[in-house]
């Protein structure tokens, strides 16, 4: 009897406590806020591997915890914004990317240079302190750039080093669908690989890192990227 007893309380007092707080964590998680883990480098320079992004939820409406069912939806997406979403390829990873394109738009590459509605942005000298976050042995291998999307501006990178097709479309992206790339243009597997996103996979918007991780040195701290605002 005095166990019965025992294994109520500890119920009472620990299990159903801990699975309410559990509960309330997940939901929270699932439909308000969550931080994601950045695993490669596809959103280099903006984003690199081992930095944790803060991810709001709520930013284009709110979902019934646990699915991608809307309940109500306030906003959409714009260009420029850094986005987390589902890829609409069949395996269904969870993935950081930048919108460049919004329904109705129609996208093309030239050169490694983004074109909107037949307006190519515009392209200048990225500054400093973003280009040394990365590692001095990769900067040697890249170039890189501060593009303006819808007068939004957003740092960008190149390989001089990789043969790859740097040109693309001209496309038109569909109604509820949208078009996104890495920030690294020439290593990303992004919509010029996919299509296009449908609206309902994008989980929420990314606003910016809250810690950092140095993978290649023993999981050090890197200080200066925590509570970096995303461009």
């Amino acid at each position: 009897m005095k166990i019965k007893e025992r294994l109520k309380k500890i119920w009472r007092e620990f299990a159903v406590p801990v699975a309410v707080t559990a509960l309330v964590l997940f939901t929270f998680r699932s439909a308000v806020a969550d931080w994601n883990d950045v695993p490669t480098g596809s959103m280099k320079p903006t984003l690199i591997e081992g930095d944790r992004i803060l991810v709001n939820k709520l930013a284009f409406g709110l979902r019934l915890p646990f699915t991608l069912s809307w309940i109500s939806r306030w906003d959409a997406p714009a260009r420029g914004d850094v986005v987390v979403l589902f890829s609409p390829a069949p395996d269904g990873t969870r993935l950081v990317k930048r919108v460049v394109g919004v329904p109705k738009d129609e996208i093309e590459m030239k050169s490694n240079h983004l074109f909107v509605n037949g307006a190519e942005c515009e392209y200048g000298p990225l500054d400093e302190d973003t280009i040394s976050q990365i590692d001095e042995s990769e900067r040697r291998a890249h170039d890189f750039a501060e593009e303006t999307l819808s007068g939004r501006k957003h740092p960008v990178m190149s390989s001089m080093s990789r043969a790859v097709e740097r040109s693309f479309g001209p496309v038109t992206v569909p109604e509820g669908h949208f078009f996104v790339m890495g920030d690294n243009r020439d290593e990303s597997a992004d919509s010029r690989v996919f299509g296009f996103v449908p609206e309902d996979r994008i989980v929420g918007r990314a606003t910016r890192v809250i810690f950092s991780l140095d993978r290649d040195r023993l999981y050090l701290p890197r200080g200066g990227r925590f509570f970096r605002a995303l461009p």
